[in-house]
């Protein structure tokens, strides 16, 4: 089929399916958020106990690091015994392929930090939680935010995939596509997915710009 008419069939199946894309774009972006949400949070959380507690870096990292080699298809089947088919799994098995950017970006960040800095906050009496909040993460922020940057964009690929376990999402086009043959249908899925990716890409670069202390800029 030549290019001329893949784009005919892009053009009438946006015509006809506008509103469920609509639908599914907004499934799509609450997988991720929620996703990304509860990686973020635990994610963080688990770079900075590994910058005090050294002894667990290789299990943490190295349990993040495992989550990455499995493939999407078959965590997701990991994931329908304890979570049943539908949303929650496909929730769990995106926020488990998003810690290990975070995780190894955060315990980077912190441990990049001059020691001569933070040496000189605790020589000026604060304590090991304030040089946590007022020295250590503002610094390590660029850092971070590349990792939930970069967990951010693989999140939106990674959702689409949530359509073979009946969670929604763009995926559904992607794979009604394939099994119909449709290839304007495929496109129907994979553009605004992009399309998201890009988003969020921009999004956190900015939020990462207007963190980061106007030193390190």
């Amino acid at each position: 089929m030549n290019n001329l008419n893949i784009w005919q069939q892009l053009v009438e199946q946006s015509q006809m399916r506008w509103r469920e894309v609509l639908e599914a774009t907004s499934v799509h972006i609450q997988l991720v958020f929620f996703s990304m949400l509860i990686a973020i949070v635990l994610g963080i959380t688990l770079g900075i106990i590994i910058t005090r507690v050294p002894k667990l870096t290789t299990i943490v990292l190295g349990g993040a690091g495992v989550m990455q080699t499995i493939p999407s298809l078959a965590l997701l089947g990991f994931m329908i015994p304890i979570f049943g088919i539908g949303v929650k799994t496909a929730i769990a098995a995106l926020f488990l392929y998003s810690l290990l950017p975070i995780i190894r970006n955060t315990y980077t960040g912190i441990k990049d930090v001059d020691k001569a800095t933070t040496m000189a906050a605790k020589g000026m009496g604060m304590t090991s939680m304030q040089v946590l909040l007022k020295v250590e993460l503002p610094l390590a922020i660029p850092v971070i935010m590349a990792g939930i940057r970069t967990a951010a964009v693989i999140n939106v690929g990674t959702a689409t995939l949530a359509a073979f376990i009946g969670a929604g999402g763009l995926g559904d086009f992607i794979f009604l596509g394939i099994t119909r043959g449709i290839d304007g249908l495929i496109l129907l899925g994979a553009i605004p997915a992009a399309i998201l990716a890009i988003i969020l890409e921009t999004l956190f670069s900015g939020i990462e710009r207007w963190t980061t202390p106007k030193g390190l800029k």
